[in-house]
């Protein structure tokens, strides 16, 4: 690979991580009764509860439900991120990258 190659791919890597961090993506659990949405950097935006489908004494219920909604956020930026990986590197395991 020559150094032009290099910047190239430096340059695809960049605007990729510029595009993964702009996207939102969401989690859900309780069947949609819990909804966190998070950027790319892994920071939540947003948290979503459907107040009918919780009372005061559910409240150890809605924080499962809250974290599980998390969870699934992060997975799905992280499977993202794997993705970008893979197509700018072409499934090379390079070290330092995500």
């Amino acid at each position: 690979m020559n150094m032009r190659e290099i910047q190239k791919m430096q340059q695809r890597l960049v605007k990729m991580q510029e595009e993964l961090e702009a996207t939102q993506f969401t989690g859900t659990a309780g069947g949609g009764a819990v909804t966190i949405t998070m950027s790319g950097k892994f920071e939540i935006s947003a948290v979503k509860i459907d107040p009918e489908a919780f009372n005061a004494e559910d409240i150890v219920e809605l924080e499962v439900m809250v974290l599980a909604a998390a969870n699934a956020a992060h997975e799905k930026v992280s499977e993202a991120q794997a993705k970008m990986s893979n197509a700018l590197t072409g499934g090379m395991k390079i070290p330092g990258m995500f």
